[in-house]
């Protein structure tokens, strides 16, 4: 195996994925773990270093076989010195230094970034946004974020916080995301959709009603998740199908001011989009239809990340491919 060989490390709230890649988007090896994220990060930081010995290991190689390490996380980050910030879905990790420690361990460059651009990067080079020169893609998982590829570049802005499309209001009222009520990502991430599942589910059982969706309930001890009211929906409870197309005419509200401000070829959508598909981007596509600029909208195709779940792992290999491709 050549000395071409990159590692991506994928941290989400809920796992850590560690790939081996020698020619992307393939991926030879990988070990995926749970993250822990309201605990201590060094436990999982430690089990990250484990597995990138693990995959190399695996493949008779040594860190000296590394071209790079990415790392794809959620924002907010400082991508220059390499530090992970406490993103929301990861409170516990304050001012991790994780290039610093990998860089320490493995002798090699590594480069962090956050996961929506990341997912940018991926979906344009070997995804749906295959040869667009300006592209969005959002995160859609347990929060929502967007990554912007403008003009053939990707695009961070004055202090590399653009696209930070879940901080826009959608409503006065409505689910906290960001910490305001009625924001894009209040209404249509996938922890948004389990509160707003709770919370309708809970008036359907005051009212006497029935839905699927209270067992999960009771069965859980009170929570919900997006994948309970998917899996409701497909199962035919009509409250979890409404919630469904509800918050598919959320999302296309908040595609539709990205529409009108930055007039993009696509809109990739992975996550949640990946899983329920046209239920969710039906409705959205009729309401950028609606609401958005004719001559904006009817260039702008809207799809689910081709990559699908293998989205994470190949977003953290382009994390490396666009570090080592500035260095140049």
């Amino acid at each position: 195996m050549p000395k071409a060989a990159l590692v991506g490390v994928d941290i989400g709230g809920t796992k850590t994925a560690v790939v081996l890649s020698v020619k992307p988007p393939a991926i030879v090896r990988r070990i995926a773990f749970p993250t822990n994220a309201d605990e201590d990060p060094m436990p999982t930081l430690a089990r990250m270093i484990e597995a990138i010995r693990e995959v190399l290991s695996a493949e008779q190689l040594v860190s000296a076989d590394l071209q790079a390490i990415g790392v794809s996380c959620g924002s907010p980050l400082d991508e220059i010195r390499g530090v992970i910030q406490s993103p929301p879905n990861l409170p516990a990790w304050k001012d991790v230094p994780i290039k610093n420690i990998l860089e320490d361990e493995f002798k090699v460059e590594c480069f962090l970034g956050n996961d929506a651009n990341a997912g940018a990067l991926a979906e344009r080079a070997f995804g749906a946004a295959r040869g667009t020169q300006n592209m969005v893609f959002l995160t859609m998982g347990t929060g929502i974020g967007a990554g912007l590829i403008l003009n053939g570049q990707l695009y961070q802005g004055a202090s590399k916080l653009a696209g930070e499309i879940g901080h826009v209001r959608l409503s006065q009222s409505g689910p906290i995301g960001h910490n305001k009520n009625g924001t894009v990502e209040g209404w249509v991430s996938g922890a948004g959709m389990a509160r707003e599942a709770r919370r309708i589910v809970e008036m359907e059982i005051a009212r006497g009603g029935s839905t699927l969706l209270a067992s999960c309930l009771e069965k859980d001890g009170g929570d919900l998740s997006a994948r309970d009211v998917w899996n409701a929906a497909q199962a035919g409870d009509h409250l979890a199908r409404n919630l469904v197309t509800t918050t598919g005419e959320r999302l296309g509200e908040a595609m539709a001011i990205l529409v009108d401000v930055l007039n993009p070829e696509c809109i990739v959508v992975g996550g949640l989009a990946v899983r329920m598909g046209e239920a969710l981007l039906g409705p959205a596509r009729a309401v950028v239809a609606r609401e958005a600029l004719g001559g904006s909208s009817n260039v702008c195709r809207i799809v689910a990340a081709e990559l699908g779940e293998q989205i994470g792992d190949v977003a953290a290999l382009c994390v490396a491919l666009e570090g080592l491709r500035r260095d140049r």
